[in-house]
């Protein structure tokens, strides 16, 4: 088997919670050492935030496979000195301590560079370094809010956030895609660059269209639950058997389509009321009541082949189980069995397929489980690790 990309790069990770973890996942994925320095005893928070998956957290079982523990009370002199023998061999330093703890620490990206010129540093923060509000907390549902994705979500009456961790997800992807491509430009000019990426900036990137849509048109997309707030007919339609199905219109040839095979009205097509996009969403209501009717009429199954027939796009609106089962996932081999200290569970295998190449499934680790490893890679012997044991540094 080739051997995997990242093979040889060492990141050294003072992570916690959702972003930085999930940057650093995507790293081991693809070959790193990722060490994971962890809190004495307790560990990486994210451990307590549930106890669902064998007894263990469901975000951590995600984010942290394939990464060895390291426990290290960074603020004694001992455990300091094992993170700087560390962070000396290193190729990659992660960290989203919170706000300005880095700098206080002498961790921050000026200052490590300066004593480690080859090391690409990645800062995650909430709202930036500097400005405003670097000092100020963020986690995801803020983040969601003060970018305003939360008022573009949920229905005309109430308000309401992504189900899953948009904000950490995508700080996560660009920290990962960052640190890519410092450790490309090292490798072919020799420069080490820092990599900063905020929660607030990620989530603004993927706020693009509502946000032009807003500053140019003078109006903010409504908020329309589960349908498109700016395309008709885009959303969720209920079946006569009780199932939801969702339809997507993208242009006017599948509007034709649409209503020749699906409403078995061809007339509508040019219907001065539907016969373009912005018209439709003015009126959307009144359309919304001609595709129900259509709906009603027919099981899931049936809808969803006379769609198909019209070449329009469709879905079911799964339920999570439904998700976990998809025909797709196992259809295409995408499950692996990785082991964790509280018993195997299924992964995912990374969404972006290299050829030729399987991706690294390793382990999810237990509080410290590698710390006796580490720290005789660094040199340290059985009576110095014991004594940094009772001194509380690990």
């Amino acid at each position: 088997m080739s051997p995997l990309p990242l093979e040889g790069i060492t990141v050294v990770s003072l992570e916690q919670a959702v972003a930085a973890p999930f940057a650093t996942r995507q790293l081991a994925d693809l070959g790193a050492r990722v060490i994971k320095v962890e809190r004495p005893g307790t560990g990486d928070f994210a451990r307590g935030y549930d106890e669902s998956v064998h007894g263990q957290s469901s975000y951590f079982v995600w984010l942290n496979r394939s990464k060895e523990s390291l426990t290290l009370d960074i603020k004694t002199p001992a455990g300091r000195e094992v993170l700087e023998r560390l962070l000396a061999g290193a190729d990659v330093f992660v960290q989203n301590l919170a706000p300005g703890a880095a700098g206080r620490l002498g961790l921050g990206a000026a200052e490590l560079s300066e004593r480690y010129p080859s090391i690409v540093v990645c800062d995650i923060s909430g709202y930036g370094n500097t400005g405003p509000w670097a000092d100020r907390k963020a986690y995801d549902l803020l983040v969601q809010c003060e970018t305003g994705v939360v008022s573009l979500t949920g229905s005309p009456e109430e308000p309401a956030k992504a189900g899953i961790s948009i904000a950490d997800i995508a700080a996560g992807m660009y920290a990962y895609s960052g640190i890519l491509t410092a450790l490309y430009e090292r490798r072919t000019t020799g420069r080490a660059r820092s990599v900063e990426v905020s929660l607030f900036e990620a989530l603004s990137e993927w706020m693009g269209s509502p946000a032009y849509y807003t500053a140019y048109s003078g109006t903010q997309p409504a908020r329309v639950g589960a349908q498109h707030a700016t395309i008709a007919p885009y959303g969720p339609y209920g079946a006569a058997d009780g199932r939801t199905v969702l339809l997507a219109i993208q242009n006017e040839r599948e509007w034709v389509s649409f209503c020749e095979v699906f409403l078995g009205d061809a007339s509508l097509a040019t219907d001065p009321r539907f016969h373009r996009n912005s018209a439709r969403v003015a009126r959307r209501d009144e359309l919304n009541a001609i595709v129900a009717a259509r709906f009603a009429k027919l099981d899931a199954a049936d809808a969803v082949k006379l769609l198909d027939d019209a070449k329009v796009a469709n879905a079911r609106l799964n339920s999570v189980e439904e998700y976990w089962n998809h025909p797709v996932l196992s259809g295409r081999d995408r499950w692996r069995d990785v082991s964790t200290p509280g018993g195997a569970i299924k992964a995912l295998l990374p969404p972006a397929t290299l050829s030729g190449l399987a991706p690294r499934m390793d382990s999810v680790p237990a509080v410290g489980e590698h710390t006796d490893s580490v720290l005789r890679g660094l040199g340290y012997d059985g009576t110095a690790i014991a004594a940094l044991r009772a001194d509380g540094a690990v």
